[in-house]
């Protein structure tokens, strides 16, 4: 199976060659409340620097239509990712605004929604991939807390019907081989599983990781 992998909570131009050097098929930026928190003006100078085949992924949560406007063309990125209550009206938006041409990535968090909320998201024509996260009371994405992936996989994963799921929360080197052979998603995510603290990577783990996810999809 091809595998799209994506290195997550990138604040600095080195990691984010790095990961684009190893081999990942994205890279994302967190525009919101984190450790790994970056600014339009620092995503802008690190951007022209990369590969053009290489995506590049804001993190979004909350932001109004407007912010993510204005980041999107102020950064030349390729995707969003959406977080918060109404994603399902932000992509419509971007999709009409910018078209085909930006991957659109919605997020649930398989420790909270409903089988109804899962199903409503899968349906949106206007959601590329649907990245199932894990959450805590304090963060909504690079937690480094693990979902329960066999039961992910018989009430979500099993039932994807075509759609585009990406598998994350609490991945790293050491265990991203088992959770490709259970869940089988079409991509997987990182943040915290390869760094060496917040917001700075740790170029052995990057490395590994992708390494171990590649030849585990190649299974």
């Amino acid at each position: 199976m091809s595998l799209w992998i994506k290195i997550c909570g990138n604040t600095s131009l080195a990691d984010a060659k790095l990961a684009a050097d190893c081999g990942a098929d994205a890279l994302g930026f967190v525009f919101a409340a984190s450790p790994r928190r970056v600014t339009a003006e620092q995503v802008a100078g690190i951007v022209p620097s990369l590969s053009p085949s290489v995506e590049k992924i804001g993190v979004f949560v909350d932001a109004n239509f407007d912010e993510i406007c204005r980041t999107v063309d102020a950064c030349v990125l390729t995707g969003v990712q959406l977080h918060g209550e109404s994603t399902a009206n932000t992509s419509c938006e971007l999709r009409a605004r910018f078209g085909p041409s930006l991957r659109i990535l919605r997020v649930i968090h398989f420790n909270t929604c409903s089988a109804a909320e899962a199903g409503a998201l899968a349906g949106d024509p206007n959601t590329d991939a649907i990245l199932v996260d894990s959450r805590t009371e304090a963060a909504v994405g690079g937690t480094g807390k693990v979902f329960d992936w066999d039961a992910a996989r018989d009430t979500l994963f099993c039932r994807a019907n075509g759609q585009k799921l990406i598998a994350a929360g609490g991945l790293s080197p050491a265990n991203v081989v088992q959770a490709i052979k259970v869940l089988r998603p079409w991509g997987v995510d990182v943040v915290s599983g390869v760094e060496a603290a917040p917001g700075r990577k740790d170029p052995e783990k990057v490395r590994a990781f992708i390494d171990h996810a590649r030849a585990a999809a190649r299974t």
